[in-house]
């Protein structure tokens, strides 16, 4: 048996060895830059490590040098000629050019300037006075603050006391106010006067009175002298002292009155009041607060309309108090009421909103007549509109394709797309021809929905799809330039085109962090809010009337708000279907292909546990790598659990599947097979993944987490063999994986975790510099077999690498308390 081995080894080799040789064959007819170099190794034979390296770098060559021009080309004409269609059809003779000769009317004709008429018409509508109604509640709080106002200043009267306190029999008017507000030191002095008996000359006071007092009250202050004296000489000494004490009192009352009005803490209603309040008599203070209550009743009746500036509002109330109010009161009442009253007036929106379409209807049409003969435009006079309108009407504006236009629109065009060429080599140099057809036909949208008449650009569709597709940075750079080609080619509103540039530019800048369709829903009410309250400022600016922004302006920025969450909702039902057919990975598309919950995962951890085990571990060094790196952390996490799920073709010709139980290799012992069989879970991954439809950047990570690695195992095993059975060298590229090696940095980083994987589990009670080590082994061994040449990790990433994943493995395997044996024979601890 052994002899028939033997004797059959050669053959088996030889057809292997010619089934390689065939494939190396065509792939050299196919790729002849190659054939030289390829031929020019006579030393070494040619394997599929180095077939696979230059067949990955060959075409990137190849694509950058003959890149298809030709969809460059396409993207400037369609969008030059989609955007430039004002140019196809326009008259030489436009408004604001002067006229070549002069032209006369053929025949009579009256033709309606429609672009004025709408011009007038707009103009109507924002610029109509707002109808205003009293607003019954907003009164009613007047009223009803008014008359606390009211309320509060007859308790200050009441709280300094009646007034005049005496008879004025006793002392005078004048005397009793002059007694009740003088200073302390004053009334000293007149009652030691008084006591005294010494007669007071107005005109000659005493000597420190006169110092310390005006003229005025020197007068006062002889009045009060003389009449208590008179009074004490005419009463008994029980009334001139009863009426001491009355005055005294009513000092003190009078003081406590002008503390509270003069405390700069009191509140807003009591600083509606001065000294005058309690200088009124009570019959003159009656008749003011009636006066008060009419006139507040004629102006709220009237209406005071919001925004009323308040010296119109101090004089109409001057006006009213004047006849209503005693003069002395005047100045307390105007006070009062213009601290009181507010505007009761509020718009009556459907009025306001039917009013201004009548008077945007009653505005006439503007019409252009003319006479058969007539001088439309002499030579050389510049057309205004109205001169226009009748030279198309007539068809002598001369329409035809301006040429120039169209090419000068082209050039700006040309150099658009030479701009966006720019940006996306530098922050997205990989897109693939789907992905530019992709983004011309988001670009023609916009366009599109302008020659159609529809005001709602799709700007916040293009900038949330761009941006969550490629990147925030492409996405704002699209919707800026599409911003800009439409405004300089297109009659859409600047309003409209500006405020969904808003709306635009946020959803590109915020869409790339979105990981959840939930998240994008609220992304798109931001959205909406965003390009509704542009649109209200822009429109506002120029707005005439302030009131027009409540019936017009106000409910058409509320319209564009929804437009752009509308449009935001278009783009979320959409972009599953645009990942599809383009092949595109989004943050959300990727969470989603990470759920655990999908059949291919699933029957992963069901048909090969020890395999979803495997990568459940590899996931979590992976992704701590590629987030120390800043890589694409979600991409990794989804590749790395689609990794290895051809090994379910399989699953006991893996030892992480075996569960101790016998080894298949060991029953086939043919490495040959055995190489085959581990290979194929690369391919047999591969035909699954189109199966379940994943992306191409989740297939990536199926064969290039191997490359073209050597199965070393199996490849010794086989040399072994070959030694002791003396047959012919072993083909090195039998045991290497087909490739392609990593071409980016996640799938490098995969390879990486993979590798060191089964290292790391394997050990047991060592210390982390010595699982350093070991992870730094198997890194180097990686980088020296050039794996690692296209992924663009470099030496120092691989050293971070390294102690990442020492961290993780340290979290994984961190220490627990030993228990005694005591403990362990009881109820287990929750430690």
């Amino acid at each position: 048996m052994k002899t028939l081995h033997s004797l059959t080894m050669p053959l088996v080799q030889l057809q292997r060895t010619s089934k390689h040789l065939r494939a190396w064959l065509l792939f050299r007819l196919s790729e002849p830059s190659s054939a030289t170099t390829a031929s020019g190794e006579e030393t070494k034979p040619v394997t599929v490590s180095n077939l696979n390296r230059k067949t990955k770098r060959s075409p990137k060559r190849q694509n950058r040098k003959d890149y298809p021009q030709l969809l460059w080309v396409l993207a400037v004409v369609s969008l030059t000629s989609v955007m430039g269609n004002r140019f196809y059809n326009q008259p030489k003779l436009d408004v604001g050019k002067a006229a070549p000769q002069t032209i006369r009317a053929p025949f009579d004709a009256s033709v309606e300037d429609t672009k004025t008429t709408e011009e007038k018409r707009k103009a109507a509508r924002t610029g109509f006075v707002p109808v205003l109604m009293l607003n019954n509640s907003l009164t009613q709080d007047i009223y009803q603050e008014l008359q606390q106002s009211l309320d509060k200043a007859e308790e200050l009267r009441k709280m300094s006391g009646t007034f005049p306190f005496v008879d004025i029999a006793i002392l005078s008017e004048s005397t009793q106010g002059y007694l009740r507000q003088t200073k302390e030191w004053e009334w000293q002095a007149i009652l030691a006067l008084v006591d005294s008996g010494e007669n007071v000359n107005p005109l000659k006071p005493p000597r420190e009175l006169s110092n310390r007092t005006e003229d005025s009250l020197n007068l006062f202050f002889a009045q009060a002298v003389n009449e208590l004296q008179l009074y004490r000489q005419q009463s008994s000494p029980q009334a001139f002292s009863k009426l001491i004490e009355s005055i005294s009192g009513t000092r003190q009352a009078y003081a406590r009155v002008l503390r509270q009005l003069s405390d700069p803490l009191a509140a807003e209603s009591g600083r509606r009041y001065d000294v005058s309040l309690l200088n009124l008599s009570d019959e003159v203070w009656k008749e003011t607060r009636i006066g008060i209550t009419q006139s507040a009743k004629r102006i709220l009746t009237q209406g005071i309309p919001p925004g009323l500036p308040s010296y119109i509002v101090e004089q109409a109330v001057r006006m009213q108090v004047s006849t209503l109010v005693p003069l002395e009161a005047e100045p307390l009442a105007v006070r009062l009421l213009t601290g009181v009253l507010k505007p009761n007036l509020a718009e009556d929106k459907e009025q306001t909103k039917l009013r201004a379409e009548q008077a945007a209807q009653a505005v006439e049409p503007e019409i252009v007549s003319v006479e058969q003969g007539e001088v439309i435009v002499k030579a050389g006079e510049e057309i205004t509109q109205a001169d226009f309108v009748l030279l198309d009407y007539f068809h002598l504006s001369r329409r035809e394709i301006n040429w120039l236009g169209l090419v000068g629109f082209g050039s700006l065009v040309t150099g658009v797309v030479g701009i966006f060429w720019l940006v996306e080599r530098r922050v997205h140099p990989n897109l693939r021809r789907r992905d530019h057809l992709l983004l011309l036909l988001l670009s023609l949208s916009t366009p599109l929905l302008g020659i159609f008449g529809i005001r709602y650009t799709d700007l916040p569709a293009i900038g949330l799809l761009v941006g969550s597709f490629y990147s925030p940075a492409l996405g704002v750079t699209v919707v800026g330039l599409l911003t800009g080609l439409v405004a300089f080619s297109m009659t859409v509103g600047w309003e409209y085109l500006l405020a969904g540039a808003a709306g635009g530019l946020l959803s590109a800048v915020m869409a790339g962090r979105m990981r959840s369709r939930e998240e994008l829903a609220w992304l798109g009410g931001a959205v909406g809010l965003t390009q509704g309250s542009v649109y209200l400022i822009l429109t506002l600016i120029p707005s005439a009337a302030v009131g027009a922004v409540w019936y017009t302006i106000l409910q058409e920025a509320i319209l564009y708000g929804l437009a752009g969450i509308a449009w935001s909702v278009v783009a979320l039902g959409i972009s599953p279907y645009l990942e599809r057919l383009f092949d595109l990975i989004t943050p959300i598309r990727l969470a989603e292909l990470s759920n655990p919950n999908r059949s291919l995962l699933k029957r992963l951890a069901t048909e090969a546990p020890g395999t979803f085990q495997h990568t459940l571990f590899v996931a979590s060094l992976a992704e701590a790598a590629a987030r120390e790196l800043h890589c694409n952390v979600e991409l990794v996490r989804a590749g790395t659990l689609y990794h290895d799920i051809g090994k379910m073709h399989d699953p006991l010709g893996f030892i992480e599947n075996q569960m101790g139980g016998s080894n298949k290799h060991d029953e086939i012992n043919d490495p040959w097979m055995s190489a085959e069989i581990i290979k194929k879970h690369v391919s047999e991954g591969l035909c699954l993944a189109r199966k379940h439809n994943l992306p191409k950047a989740i297939r990536d990570f199926i064969p290039e987490h191997q490359g073209t690695l050597l199965i070393s195992y199996f490849y010794i095993q086989a040399q072994q063999r070959s030694q002791q059975e003396g047959g012919m060298p072993i083909q090195e590229s039998d045991f290497r994986y087909d490739g392609p090696i990593p071409q980016s940095r996640e799938t490098g980083i995969v390879m990486l975790a993979d590798a060191c994987e089964a290292a790391l589990r394997s050990l047991k009670d060592v210390t982390p510099e010595t699982a350093l080590s070991t992870i730094n082994k198997i890194l180097k061994a990686r980088w020296q077999d050039n794996q690692l040449v296209d992924s663009g990790l470099t030496r120092e990433d691989l050293s971070v690498i390294a102690e990442v994943f020492v961290r993780v493995w340290q979290q994984y395997h961190h220490q627990r308390i030993a228990y005694p044996k005591a403990a362990l024979n009881s109820q287990p601890s929750a430690v």
